[in-house]
C-alpha cells in the first residue's frame, strides 16, 4: 500500500543534521526537476526583488525571513520529513510514539507531496523552506504543471501492484493523477462532519479539520499493520477499524471516493 500525504505550512523552525545532499533522497529520477526547482527558487529570494519573491510564494511584508531561509537552502541543515512537518495532520499522525513495527511501516509505505521536493519520504532529510506547489518561479511556471511529467511515472512505480490512499489535498493532487489500472486502485477521502440540526442530522463538509481526521486514519491502519492488497480491502480495514466510511459512485478509470463520517473534530 502506497499512502499519499500532502506537506504542512508548518515545519520546524530548523534542522539538525547535514547539509542538503540530494543524492540521499529517496525517488532519485526526480534529482533533475528537484535540482531546477531549488535553483529557481534560491535565485528568486536571494535576488533584489523581494516583492516579486514574495507575491511568488504568497508571502506576507512581515514574512521576509522566509525568503532569507529559502536563500541558503543549499547550505542549510537539514532533519527528517518524518520530524519537518509539523501541522494538523502530522500532529494528529504523531509519528514519534508508533510502535516501532508502525514506523517500520511507515517508512515503506508513505510519500509526502512537496512543491519543493515533488516528493519524498519521511527518512528523507531536507531543510525547511516555504515552496506552496501554487507558487510560480521564474523560468519553471507554475509547480504543479512543472512536476507532473517527473512524478508520473515515479509514484506510478513506488504504487508497485499495490493499492493507493491518495490523502493529498486538491492543489497537490493535480501534480499527479493516477490513470488506468492504478486509478481503480487509488481511494481518495473526504471527511464530512455529521450533527444534528434541529433534531435531524445534518453533514457538511470538514476544511481545516479533515487533516486530523485523515491522520488518524494513517496512524490507524500503521497501527494495525493493516496489508491490503486492493482498494476494496483497503475500504474493509478502515471499517474494520471502526471508521465510517461511505463510498460514492464508481466511475471508471478514476480513483474511488470515500465519505469518512465523523461526528466529533
Amino acid at each position: 500500500m502506497l499512502i499519499l500525504l500532502p506537506p504542512s505550512e508548518g515545519k520546524a523552525d530548523a534542522g539538525t543534521g547535514r547539509r542538503l545532499d540530494l543524492s540521499r533522497l529517496s525517488l532519485p529520477e526526480l534529482n533533475p526537476t528537484r535540482d531546477a526547482v531549488l535553483d529557481a527558487l534560491v535565485a528568486l529570494c536571494a535576488g533584489p526583488d523581494e516583492t516579486a519573491a514574495r507575491d511568488a510564494l504568497g508571502l506576507s511584508e512581515g514574512q521576509r525571513g522566509e525568503l532569507r531561509r529559502n536563500a541558503r537552502l543549499r547550505v542549510a541543515a537539514t532533519a527528517p520529513a518524518g520530524r519537518l512537518y509539523t501541522g494538523v495532520l502530522y500532529e494528529a499522525l504523531d509519528l514519534a510514539t508508533l510502535p516501532p513495527a508502525a514506523q517500520r511501516a511507515a517508512r515503506r509505505s508513505v510519500l509526502i507531496s512537496s512543491g519543493l521536493w515533488g516528493a519524498v519520504r519521511l527518512t528523507d532529510r531536507v531543510p525547511p523552506y516555504r515552496c506552496p506547489v501554487g507558487a510560480r518561479l521564474p523560468g519553471i511556471g507554475a509547480l504543479s504543471a512543472y512536476w507532473r511529467a517527473a512524478l508520473d511515472p515515479a509514484v506510478t512505480a513506488a504504487a508497485g501492484r499495490g493499492p493507493v490512499l491518495d490523502l493529498r489535498s486538491g492543489a497537490y493532487a493535480a501534480t499527479w493523477t493516477p490513470s488506468g489500472p492504478l486509478a481503480d486502485r487509488t481511494v481518495t477521502v473526504r471527511v464530512l462532519h455529521e450533527r444534528l440540526v434541529d433534531g435531524s442530522p445534518s453533514r457538511s463538509v470538514v476544511s481545516h479539520f479533515n487533516k486530523a481526521t485523515k491522520g488518524r486514519l494513517v496512524r490507524d491502519l500503521l497501527v494495525a499493520d493493516a496489508r491490503p492488497r486492493s482498494a476494496a480491502a483497503l475500504v474493509g480495514a478502515l471499517r474494520d477499524l471502526g471508521h465510517t466510511v461511505e463510498e460514492g459512485p464508481r466511475t471508471p478509470g478514476r480513483p474511488r471516493l470515500l465519505d469518512v463520517v465523523v461526528t466529533e473534530l
